[in-house]
């Protein structure tokens, strides 16, 4: 029998905005305590730099972090123009410089270059796995890892500000593993001079938006209380693109034993007329989700099994 895990049964999701100087990780540990809850788990990192939405999936929201993972993401940067570091952000050390200042006519024409599927080599002190080894580890020993390019979509890349000479503030839409680093890198190169991130913000991931967010400082505040329940959104926020099917009690009894049920009777009961084989649905009983399943064979089949 495997250990039972220590804390309260939360379920949910709350979207912490995350202040600079922290880490994607440090935020789940924190309010890991804060609440109490057993199982608390992160919907994609931010840089510790970077400031903004941070989903955590708690308890059986965990088993959706997929569908935050894989949804689009906006975020807000800031180009210092003039530098380039070998973090590609603030951190880092500066390894050249330039004199060249593009104007706003300058950077609005190269735009066009980074939307779509585009090209990206990711920085150097990333998480991405080099022979075995995290790119940030070798990074820091001084080994230079060499980074392969990948193609990555950026939905759409806008100028939104230029405060002065040696900054500009751009706003992406953006798809997974887009490093904004990367593209503030490249950016620069593409108008002859040298930048690096200075300030990053992610404004929206997946379904959630500012609106959605709760800071630190205020859950802290909130503790254990009644309140900071109804800061929690539910398990299926995210997954409001996938067909819901209305399960009997019966049905949903099955489910939950890992069996699979016949779909046509379920179907015939649902207002989505064209479900097909392979699709993934969300089966519901009472308004509560009971698992995540497939359309496979005449049946639906459990894949993601709820246990509230």
């Amino acid at each position: 029998m495997g250990r039972k895990r220590r804390g309260k049964p939360i379920h949910g999701w709350l979207v912490i905005d995350k202040p600079s100087g922290i880490s994607s990780n440090g935020i789940v540990g924190r309010v890991r305590r804060i609440t109490g809850a057993a199982k608390v788990g992160h919907g994609g990192t931010l840089d510790p730099l970077a400031t903004g939405l941070l989903p955590l999936a708690l308890g059986e929201a965990t088993k959706t972090v997929s569908y935050v993972m894989e949804g689009s993401k906006k975020y807000r940067f800031t180009i210092r123009w003039g530098e380039a570091r070998n973090t590609d952000d603030a951190e880092g050390t500066v390894t050249g410089t330039s004199d060249v200042r593009p104007t706003k006519v300058q950077i609005v024409a190269v735009l066009d270059r980074f939307i779509g599927d585009i090209e990206q080599v990711p920085p150097v002190f990333s998480a991405i796995k080099v022979d075995g080894k995290r790119a940030y580890e070798l990074a820091r020993a001084d080994q230079a890892p060499e980074m392969k390019s990948r193609i990555v979509h950026i939905e759409n890349l806008r100028l939104f500000d230029m405060p002065n000479a040696d900054h500009a503030v751009f706003e992406v839409t953006s798809g997974k593993g887009v490093y904004m680093r990367s593209l503030a890198r490249d950016i620069a190169v593409s108008l002859a001079t040298l930048g690096y991130v200075s300030a990053l913000r992610r404004v929206a991931v997946g379904p959630f938006d500012e609106n959605d967010a709760i800071s630190l400082d205020k859950l802290e505040s909130l503790g254990h209380s009644a309140p900071l329940l109804e800061q929690l959104l539910p398990v299926e926020t995210v997954l409001d693109d996938i067909p819901a099917l209305a399960l009997t009690e019966i049905e949903a009894r099955k489910l939950r034993r890992g069996q699979a049920v016949p779909v046509l009777p379920v179907a015939n009961r649902s207002p989505f007329k064209n479900i097909s084989q392979g699709d993934v649905v969300c089966a519901m009983a009472e308004g509560r989700l009971v698992a995540l399943a497939k359309i496979k064979g005449g049946e639906i089949r459990p894949f993601r099994v709820m246990n509230f």
